[in-house]
């Protein structure tokens, strides 16, 4: 799995070939370009390391800021003023652009420092990232948990020189860089520096120690050397101020010979960066091959706990960058808070909630449940802290909550975590805060009026009661499990009765089509209110373009009157925007799964590939990736409802590691089918489930519990060309079902 990966899918522009079918008639509104970077990063680690170039949104590669159609490059050719930590993963325009501690090999003088220089034989692979320098320097980086370490390979020069740079952060955007408040450096000598920047209200430490035997090492100040300075000391810097500083090594090399870089981070303090350096890389020694190794070791640890069989190479490709992608945030870093002094978890980089907690979070829970639990154990303290759960949070001073996302998504995880039995939280403490949180923000009017606008946080917020509902009636508080389970009722207000989808608002990204279909906890009051079961399916129609003709997406600076005819079509967004990317999944509500296999088929086939183009658009920190590993493997979680819809696979077998035990999803029929760019001409038929069996139990349903799933076991699943009758008689579980009966449980 781990030789797989391709870090480098998702870093360029899209360039995929033009989809047919169904997938052709689907419209993209936001940019065409994954915003993934190639840098090295470890699973769920604090610190990744990148080639900085100031582009967006990562710091790597070529374009400016751009939010629709071809995104506009700011540069003609891939290149770096040096490599920089802690970057974003696929996400859009989130304001927090961190690139922080700007590490530049150089043979030119301190002056140029900044300039750019072009990058070619770029290597990246998972946790290791290469390129040289047009000024000959071999350039190579490798990170851990909470370090990386560089090694540059120099050419012969008498004066080379590392130039680290800590006044460097964001973007080289307009209003994209990010300014230092205060800042200490000090140089103590033998080839060891420190330093503290506090960076969005957040001290920021790094312990440095360089193996470089023989070479000088300064401090300097507005790109001049500070002769036999040990301490710079800054306690009110603005953007009126600020001048670049940091410090530097300098002496001469020979052809070949190698500098190597050793940082250590910390959010609590120089010495516990320094603890955390000697804790990874030991103390004065070289350490990058021991590090890269580890940090390999343990990727190939997290890609193998979804494992796949079959497949054209292209699809594996695909699949296993995909679950690479969705594995590298958000960071948990353990004991590093920096506003809560106890040790636990830490976690940022949640970018944001709404972009990941319909598909990300559940696979993380499935295949690191240990993480996944030190992310909710953060935002419960974040929410103690700070008043509100977060629908996006940074390593900034204050939640950054994008809140007109969405409200209240984080009890979703809440309460599938309760479901699978996790015992690690106070669940009476966390039901306080769940509660709490529902009467803040868009809640309040909610609770006020059973209605709020933007519509869509009318769905959210009733969805949140009804989660939250079943946490405290686990927890036997039945009175307030009855008040919320009432309030979670009221999500047919956001609905317009004579036309069966949500009443005009306005929307976050997308219209009333786009929300309209979202996976609710009543489903089969929703098919009711949208007129049964025929009038649902033929809504859903049209919304996927079936018998429609193809479209044209937006490119280079699409015109206002170009978004504008886009939106107006109504159309599924095509996995290019997170709002109705579980609809393909409703289908299975109205007893239509071989409709879900159709358009799911068809996203795999045409919306993903190989290479920096192939991805439809903004992973969004994993959310998307997260969307193709469970579309591949046949399963979809249905977040806050601890429940996997079945879908026909697109690999032969797969094996899921879930909560440490294995659970198989094997096929007989499977038919192997290339992606669009193995060159087919026209779209293969999708295949569909013909019958299932559960441990070799027949199994009737289109679902599973998630229970089943990560206690393990064999879901069959026997496949065929034509729709079959498999799943129509079965609905998935709604609200407003009657109770089940003993014989019907069974």
């Amino acid at each position: 799995m781990l030789d797989n990966v391709d870090p480098f899918i998702g870093t360029a522009a899209t360039d995929l070939p033009r989809a047919r079918g169904l997938a052709g008639t689907w419209w993209w509104p936001k940019p065409q370009v994954g915003n993934t970077h190639p840098g090295a990063t470890s699973p769920l680690g604090m610190v990744s390391a990148c080639a900085y170039s100031g582009a967006y949104p990562t710091g790597y590669g070529l374009y400016t800021k751009n939010t629709e159609g071809v995104p506009e490059e700011m540069f003609g050719q891939v290149q770096a003023s040096g490599f920089t930590h802690f970057q974003q993963s696929g996400t859009g325009a989130i304001r927090k652009y961190y690139n922080y501690v700007r590490v530049t090999p150089m043979v030119q003088p301190l002056d140029v420092l900044g300039e750019a220089w072009g990058l070619r034989d770029e290597v990246a692979e998972a946790g290791y990232y290469a390129a040289t320098l047009d000024t000959g320097v071999r350039c190579e980086l490798t990170v851990g948990a909470k370090v990386a370490v560089h090694r540059y390979t120099f050419p012969a020069h008498r004066s080379a020189r590392v130039v680290i740079d800590l006044s460097c952060g964001g973007l080289g955007i307009e209003h994209g860089r990010t300014v230092p408040l205060r800042a200490q450096v000090e140089n103590m000598g033998r080839g060891r520096v420190q330093g503290t920047v506090v960076m969005e209200g957040v001290p920021l430490s790094v312990h440095v120690d360089v193996d470089a035997p023989g070479w000088r090492q300064m401090l300097w100040y507005d790109r001049r050397l500070i002769e036999g300075g040990t301490r710079l000391d800054f306690d009110s810097i603005r953007h009126t101020n600020l001048r670049p500083f940091g410090m530097l090594f300098m002496g001469p090399v020979s052809a070949g010979q190698t500098v190597e870089v050793r940082l250590g981070f910390s959010l609590r303090g120089c010495e516990q960066a320094r603890e955390n350096l000697e804790a990874e890389c030991g103390v004065g020694r070289e350490s990058f091959d021991v590090v890269r190794a580890r940090t390999r070791v343990r990727w190939g640890d997290h890609l193998d706990r979804v494992r796949v069989e079959g497949g054209t190479k292209s699809r594996r490709t695909v699949f296993t960058t995909a679950l690479y992608h969705s594995l590298i945030k958000p960071c948990v870093a353990d004991d590093e808070s920096p506003f809560w002094p106890t040790p636990g978890p830490y976690a940022f980089d949640v970018c944001t909630m709404w972009d990941i907690y319909k598909t990300q979070l559940p696979l993380l829970s499935a295949i690191v449940p240990d993480k996944a639990a030190g992310l909710l154990e953060s935002l419960i303290r974040v929410c103690e802290e700070e008043g509100n759960f977060p629908i996006g949070y940074r390593m900034a001073r204050g939640a950054d909550r994008f809140f007109r996302q969405g409200s209240a998504l984080a009890h979703t995880a809440l309460a599938d975590a309760h479901a699978l039995g996790w015992t690690q939280f106070d669940w009476n403490w966390a039901l306080v805060h769940m509660a709490d949180d529902l009467r803040r923000m868009y809640g309040e009017d909610f609770f006020e009026h059973g209605v709020v606008h933007p519509i869509s946080h009318t769905l959210d917020l009733a969805y949140a009661h009804h989660c939250t509902a079943k946490v405290a009636r686990a927890l036997n508080d039945r009175r307030l499990a009855d008040d919320l389970e009432n309030r979670s009722r009221l999500w047919p207000n956001a609905f317009d009765l004579a036309t069966g989808l949500l009443r005009d608002s306005e929307f976050y990204e997308g219209g009333k089509w786009n929300y309209s279909f979202r996976l609710l906890h009543d489903m089969a009051a929703r098919i009711a209110l949208a007129g049964g079961d025929e009038a649902f399916i033929d809504k859903l129609d049209r919304f996927f373009g079936y018998g429609a003709e193809p479209v044209k997406q937006p490119g280079l600076r699409p015109r206002l009157a170009e978004m504008a005819a886009g939106y107006a079509l109504n159309r599924f967004e095509g996995l290019n925007n997170e709002p109705d990317m579980e609809v393909p999944w409703a289908y299975h509500y109205a007893g239509r799964p071989d409709r879900t296999a159709e358009v799911v088929h068809s996203a795999l086939t045409w919306q993903f590939g190989t290479g920096p183009g192939g991805l439809p658009g903004n992973d969004d920190s994993g959310g998307l990736s997260s969307w193709y590993v469970w579309a591949s493997l046949g399963l979809f979680p249905i977040a806050g409802q601890s429940m996997f819809l079945v879908n026909a696979p697109a690999f032969e077998r797969a094996v899921l590691k879930a909560g440490g035990n294995e659970f198989v999803i094997e096929t007989s029929g499977h038919r192997e089918t290339p992606i669009s760019v193995d060159g087919i001409e026209r779209e293969p038929a999708a295949q569909y489930v013909q019958s299932a069996t559960l441990n070799g139990v027949p199994l009737h349903a289109t679902h599973l519990s998630a229970a089943d799933v990560h206690r393990g076991g064999v879901l069959h699943l026997r496949l065929g060309p034509e729709p079959s009758g498999w799943g129509r008689g079965h609905r998935p579980p709604s609200l407003s079902d009657p109770p089940a009966t003993s014989r019907e449980k069974s």
